[in-house]
């Protein structure tokens, strides 16, 4: 990847990531092009040739996938997620949820399955990476903790198509040499985060987020190939992992499907964590 190239990942990333968070508004194209640092001339065009699809298509997407995770795990009301997720109505939500999944929002809460309808792409067969456990074998496999975490400084890489053959790997193995050319890998927590939910979001627009730990006062350069967020402080449920990938996936199965509807804990909008404690053996 060349380096104008790079500099556009990055400014669509922050376009991304303030799109993301201003769900429940409408947000014009003049203000996502200040945010880009593009004029509003180019800004769709760039837009649409880094990710594949428009600025509107993006958005209601993003907002039919977070709806698709309010349902799944929290107690809101369909009006409250409508709001929460920038549709005008409950109504507004019910049609589009529907042209988009092919299922309606009640549906979907009370286990119905999202249809591959004429506009979606497929989706990861999750089924593929679930266990035989028994439900005495997975709480013993699998046993939980909240933690308390505090606000952290990160750098990440974010990739797209995460699920194609080792580009999340890739992107590990980019943030780790950067890591240690700056001199972070020895004292600095490794992990990922995933922005979507694989069960709602077409496999090939699925994104993943390669991480690091920042020290509060570390210089980033303009010429970094990571991006600088921040993580609010949250509570998170923990579950220790160990072995082949289709382990982890059924740990993070349990922890959504099994261990948080069976209690009174809801999801903040936040992604999922994995944190690698073996951080030699990440990209293998």
């Amino acid at each position: 990847m060349n380096r104008s190239t790079d500099i556009y990942k990055r400014r669509i990333n922050q376009v991304i990531d303030h799109l993301n968070d201003n769900l429940d508004r409408s947000v014009s194209l003049e203000e996502l092009a200040s945010v880009a640092f593009f004029s509003p001339f180019h800004f769709h065009r760039i837009f649409v040739a880094m990710m594949g699809e428009t600025v509107h298509n993006f958005t209601n997407r993003m907002r039919n996938e977070k709806a698709a995770r309010l349902l799944r795990f929290s107690k809101k009301t369909i009006a409250e997620i409508a709001t929460e997720c920038g549709f005008s109505s409950t109504a507004t939500l019910s049609r589009l949820f529907k042209h988009y999944f092919g299922v309606s929002p009640g549906q979907y809460r009370k286990g119905e399955k999202i249809k591959n309808s004429k506009i979606r792409k497929d989706l990861q067969p999750i089924i593929e990476y679930h266990c035989d456990l028994t439900q005495d074998e997975l709480e013993k496999r699998f046993p939980v903790q909240i933690k308390q975490l505090p606000e952290r400084r990160i750098a990440y890489i974010r990739v797209t198509d995460a699920f194609k053959e080792r580009v999340v790997i890739a992107a590990f193995a980019k943030l780790i040499h950067w890591s240690k050319d700056e001199g972070l890998y020895p004292s600095e927590t490794i992990f990922g985060m995933s922005k979507d939910d694989p069960e709602v979001t077409p496999k090939e627009k699925y994104r993943y987020e390669s991480c690091i730990t920042l020290p509060k006062d570390f210089k980033v350069s303009a010429d970094s190939p990571v991006q600088i967020t921040t993580l609010p402080a949250c509570k998170y449920a923990f579950t220790r992992v160990s072995g082949d990938i289709n382990l982890v996936a059924t740990g993070i199965n349990y922890l959504f499907d099994n261990w948080l509807i069976n209690r009174d804990y809801e999801c903040e909008a936040q992604p999922g964590l994995e944190m690698f404690l073996d951080k030699e053996n990440v990209c293998n």
